[in-house]
Order: C-alpha cells, then sequence, then structure tokens
C-alpha cells in the first residue's frame, strides 16, 4: 500500500528516489496480477486445417475457422466455413460465415454467405446476408432467437409421433 500511494504521487523528490527501486517490483507484480486477472480477453479462434478430417460434434462458447471436413454438427460463437472446408451436419452459431460447403441445416443469428459458398439445407436466421454467385438448395426463415428456435419443432415432433404408437 505504500508503494502504490509513492507511485501515484505526483513528482518524487530525489530523496525519495532511493524508494520506488524496492517499490518497482510492486507495480510490476500488480501489472503482472491483472494480465493473469483479466482472461476475459477473447481467445484466439480454433483453426481446423484442411487436411483434418473430423468426425463428431464440435461445441465451443469460441470461435471456429474450419479448412478441413467435418462430419457432424458444430456450435460455437463464430464459425467461418472456409472455401476449401465441407460440413455435412447442423451449423448453429451467433454469426455464420460460409466460403466453402455446408450439407445440412444452417442456424445463426447472422448468417452470411459469400460468392464461394454451397450450402444444401435450410437456413434458420435473425439477419442474412447472401452474396451474388452463392449456392443455396433450401428454405430460409427468420426468426428473432434462431439459436433457440430449432429446439421447439423438435420438442413437438415427439408427441404426434407417441400419440401414433
Amino acid at each position: 500500500m505504500f508503494s502504490k500511494s509513492k507511485i501515484n504521487e505526483p513528482g518524487p523528490k530525489a530523496d525519495e528516489a532511493s524508494i520506488p527501486k524496492p517499490a518497482m517490483p510492486d507495480p510490476s507484480r500488480t501489472a503482472t496480477e491483472f494480465k493473469a486477472s483479466a482472461p476475459k480477453a477473447k481467445p484466439a479462434a480454433s483453426i481446423l486445417s484442411s487436411d483434418l478430417h473430423i468426425t463428431g460434434n464440435l461445441k465451443t462458447t469460441g470461435d471456429i475457422n474450419v479448412e478441413g471436413t467435418v462430419e457432424g454438427d458444430i456450435r460455437a460463437h463464430l464459425l467461418t466455413v472456409g472455401e476449401s472446408a465441407t460440413i455435412k451436419g447442423e451449423v448453429v452459431a451467433d454469426d455464420v460465415v460460409v466460403n466453402g460447403r455446408v450439407v445440412g441445416r444452417v442456424r445463426g443469428l447472422k448468417v452470411r454467405l459469400t460468392a464461394t459458398a454451397r450450402v444444401e439445407g435450410d437456413i434458420i436466421h435473425k439477419t442474412i446476408a447472401i452474396e451474388s454467385g452463392a449456392h443455396f438448395e433450401g428454405s430460409v426463415q427468420r426468426q428473432d432467437d434462431p439459436l433457440n428456435g430449432g429446439k421447439k419443432p423438435v420438442a413437438a415432433a415427439p408427441a404426434p409421433a407417441a400419440s401414433n404408437g
């Protein structure tokens, strides 16, 4: 505490110049503590390279950049599908940018299909952008909450099946 007050005081005297030297490690420790206590910084996106083939589902609260092939569902905050990528499964993310191929349903708050995109499946979105040249086969449906909206029809589907059985 004493060293912090010396640091915050403007214009230290010449006699006090020797006192801050031992106090120097304290500010560096606090700076290190601030860095250590600040893991709230957004981590780098996970990159799945073009030679990677994954069979299974992926789920993260972070970002994923897919350049390879994924056979399974993907849930992320930001999903970027690279030009060489192929995803066979459902895609759910806050932001979805498709440059490559997706075979399956796409659900996202913001969905963007670039000119090189190829999507074969339904898109459920809050906002959508489709660039000229994008290839899309399926239906487009706008929902205020597309991330959770897809679960409602699934929950409703078993009820008729149970009454038929």
